[in-house]
């Protein structure tokens, strides 16, 4: 376990489980903008790879640029990207760590059949041997009212 740590709001967290959920049965991605180790949005971006996005993803540089753009409007940097595993854990694959960029973090959320499940953090190393785990800090909100509560379980 590394010392990175990526903290994740619950609205985050959420939009994060709930793309997984909708593009399953092929993985989604999105960026990851915020400040300090600390997620401000997760943005979907689309999953344009040609090699099928049942088991694939691909950030293009276009969809790279924007994500920074939207980064820079929101005051916040580019932190890294998160994805889907559909019906896989929530562990880096070699085609992961063959098209990882050092000094972002990686989300990745399993969907089990069509399910979010586990949610994980991941940094490539230095030497991109390999990724290690983070810690994913995932704040619950506080509701203002019952009312306001979100349906579902937490």
């Amino acid at each position: 376990m590394s010392d990175h740590a990526l903290t994740l709001p619950a609205g985050a967290a959420a939009a994060i489980r709930a793309h997984g959920s909708e593009t399953y049965p092929h993985e989604c991605c999105g960026a990851l903008i915020g400040r300090d180790g600390a997620v401000v949005e997760a943005w979907p971006l689309p999953n344009t790879t040609e090699e099928g996005p049942r088991r694939r993803f691909l950030v293009r540089p276009g969809d790279y640029r924007a994500a920074e753009q939207r980064a820079a409007a929101l005051g916040a940097e580019l932190l890294g990207f998160y994805h889907s595993h559909p019906d896989h854990p929530a562990r880096p694959s070699q085609y992961d760590l063959d098209h990882a960029w050092p000094f972002f973090a990686y989300v990745i959320v399993s969907v089990q059949q069509g399910q979010p499940a586990d949610m994980t953090v991941w940094w490539l190393r230095e030497d991109r041997s390999a990724f290690e785990a983070g810690s994913l800090i995932e704040e619950r909100g506080e509701p203002v009212s019952p009312e306001a509560a979100p349906a579902g379980p937490r």
